[in-house]
């Protein structure tokens, strides 16, 4: 018996990080819907995952989208049970380097993004009176970034948001809760070796789940896909309520 057994699971971001959480979720018993805005990648993961995952495309900087993917899900389940907003971006500019398109850019996408998932599924959870939301924060989201001003300041407005969410909904029985990894190696951890900042990042941003040097130095300063998913599939299940 998985963890997730009978839930219905929508993840943004379903191409990135969210693919080791849709994979993880499937294996627990879960129905998912993998949402992003890479639909080749995003079709192909749910592919391989079977009857237990579907795609649609979802860009969480848009209202219209995320009430047609919400509105999809609850056709098709009934419902949706738990809420993973995994979906991010990270760009690498310090606060003088970050003019204001850049940052609205990331703050959509990282923050906007989150309060519009939201919105859309809480109606449902609060008339059910159950629902878990996991918000995907980061270290950054405490400590701030030094390369990726944005992105720390996004991160941080996701533990507040979820924090006052939390409150918010508790009387309701939906549980709401922030996660904050480290470095996980996935496509965006590829921009960091890209730009070289990747040693800076790891050295202030330390991750418990490394791979050691010997076996792979691209890994050994971040963490793997598959224990990042662990703690949002946790809390989503009745362990964490």
């Amino acid at each position: 018996m998985g963890r997730l057994d009978g839930k219905v699971a929508l993840i943004s971001g379903g191409a990135g990080q969210g693919a080791a959480e849709a994979v993880l979720f499937a294996r627990e018993g879960a129905a998912v819907i993998i949402g992003d805005v890479l639909d080749d990648d995003g079709a192909a993961i749910a592919a391989g995952l079977g009857d237990a995952a579907t795609y649609r495309h979802l860009d969480v900087t848009d209202e219209a989208s995320w009430t047609a993917v919400v509105g999809g899900a609850t056709k098709r389940y009934g419902r949706v049970d738990v809420l993973l907003n995994n979906a991010g971006i990270f760009r690498i500019a310090p606060l003088t380097a970050t003019d204001p398109a850049l940052f609205h850019q990331v703050m959509a996408v990282n923050t906007t993004g989150v309060y519009l998932g939201m919105r859309a599924v809480v109606p449902g959870m609060i008339e059910r009176r159950t629902g878990s939301i996991v918000n995907i924060s980061s270290i950054a989201g405490l400590r701030g970034a030094g390369t990726g001003f944005a992105y720390g300041t996004s991160k941080s407005a996701v533990r507040g948001m979820t924090r006052a969410a939390a409150v918010e909904l508790a009387p309701f029985h939906v549980r709401c809760n922030s996660v904050h990894p480290g470095i996980i190696d996935t496509p965006m951890a590829a921009e960091f070796d890209a730009a070289g900042v990747r040693d800076a990042l790891a050295a202030a941003f330390p991750t418990a789940a490394r791979r050691p040097p010997k076996k792979s130095p691209t890994w050994s300063s971040s963490g793997h896909p598959m224990t990042a998913a662990t703690a949002p599939a946790v809390s989503s299940s009745s362990m964490a309520a």
